[in-house]
């Protein structure tokens, strides 16, 4: 294959596994991986809990050695000066935080996404954020201390997993949560009530339909450290922490490719069903927009072509590879018919929560029709069905491993809702 040179900019999983998959397909030219953050690729699934727990170091989280990097043959641009600032597509141009250029003929974008902020909260002393290595170290401090109470403003995966995670290790937590159930807008009413009902068997307490208005910071606590975040609930009611975290999603990381031509919005980066962006640049995992096809026995559906941007270590995974094959395609150095396109049709995402795996299949809404054929919410282990006009849309599984993977094929052909039911009639 002949060389060149390919900038990879996010050295997450997807971009790891996008440097993976061009070496894979016989590339030889130069590869510059280029991240905002000293480590290498590391997973991040553990972050709210493993690593957070203590129970897992570094090497542990690492997504691969350094004996394991070294025969990929990169060119390593890591750490917070070599942090991506500005493209300039036309010159084939990258410029990096310390000034320095790189150049390449072909690009991927794999740069991930930021956790949100709470104005006016978020920078405050003792409140975090969990979504870098060094994120969860800060964090994972303060709960080994005797006597931790933590403040959770939001009930999305991340909130509810570090819970999980505080709880285990003692912690006093509390939830505070401007919707009426926990995840209400992934999973809706019946399994964001079972991971409510979980929780709260757990010793977790709820504020729901509530947001936190204020904080105050204490003065000196009785370690000597700071005194306790005193929150002011919309409800009213005051809440005092030792530490906030804000878990209230996460945003894309865009805006440094303002003015570079590319079709990104405050959503993510329009792209093809291939992952192509623009001629040789092709996106992967959080920053990528691409169009969801249904499958021909679902003609005239009106979600066809809609586009969808999912977040979770899975996607990036598969992304990542695909990537890899599509830029080395758009660059003319692979043929289609050596290795086509992968088209997503099912997302996939998982949750440890206590001793429960969360699966969810597809893409459920909180306003579908939801049929529970196996299990009992209340108990932490069933099979919820979604579906919407008929069709099944996404399958939710507590603890249904089994159940939910023999799904995916009806997932795939757009199956109705009756033909999935009737599976466990």
């Amino acid at each position: 294959m002949p060389a060149g040179s390919i900038a990879v900019v996010g050295a997450g999983l997807a971009g790891l596994r996008a440097c993976e998959g061009l070496r894979e397909r016989g590339y030889e030219g130069g590869i510059t991986l280029v991240g905002d953050e000293p480590h290498l690729p590391y997973d991040r699934p553990p972050l709210s809990k493993q690593f957070l727990a203590g129970e897992w170091e570094l090497d542990r989280v690492l997504l691969r050695s350094p004996e394991q990097i070294a025969p990929l043959g990169l060119d390593l641009r890591l750490g917070p000066t070599h942090r991506a600032v500005a493209l300039d597509l036309e010159a084939r141009r990258l410029r990096l935080a310390s000034g320095e250029v790189v150049e390449f003929d072909g690009l991927v974008l794999a740069t991930g996404s930021a956790a949100r902020r709470l104005p006016g909260i978020s920078d405050l002393p003792g409140a975090y954020v969990l979504r870098t290595l060094d994120d969860a170290l800060a964090l994972r401090e303060v709960l080994a201390r005797p006597g931790a109470r933590l403040g959770l403003a939001g009930a999305g995966f991340i909130g509810l997993e570090v819970a999980a995670t505080a709880r285990r290790l003692g912690v006093d937590v509390t939830i505070v949560e401007p919707l009426e159930v926990p995840l209400g807008r992934v999973l809706g009413p019946v399994s964001g009530g079972a991971c409510e009902l979980m929780h709260r068997e757990e010793g977790v307490r709820f504020h729901l339909r509530t947001v936190i208005e204020s904080v105050e910071v204490g003065g000196v606590g009785p370690s000597g450290g700071l005194g306790p975040l005193r929150c002011r609930l919309s409800s009213g009611e005051a809440l005092e922490v030792d530490a906030l975290l804000v878990g209230i999603g996460a945003a894309p990381s865009l805006s440094w490719l303002e003015g570079a031509g590319l079709l990104a919005g405050a959503d993510g980066i329009v792209c093809d069903e291939s992952l192509v962006a623009a001629p040789g640049v092709v996106v992967a995992g959080d920053v990528a927009r691409w169009p969801l096809r249904r499958p021909a026995s679902a003609p005239g559906d009106p979600g066809n072509g809609d586009t969808v941007r999912v977040e979770h270590r899975t996607n990036a995974a598969e992304q990542g590879d695909q990537a890899a094959s599509s830029l080395l395609r758009s660059l003319g150095l692979l043929s289609a018919a050596e290795d086509g396109p992968t088209s997503y049709l099912v997302p996939y995402v998982w949750s440890d929560q206590y001793n429960v795996k969360i699966q969810v299949l597809g893409m459920p809404r909180p306003d579908d029709d939801v049929v529970v054929v196996e299990g009992d919410p209340s108990e932490r282990r069933f099979l919820a069905l979604h579906g919407r006009g008929g069709r099944l849309e996404a399958v939710v599984g507590f603890a249904r491993p089994r159940h939910v993977m023999t799904l995916r094929p009806l997932l795939e052909r757009s199956a109705t809702m009756e033909e999935a039911k009737a599976l466990f009639s």
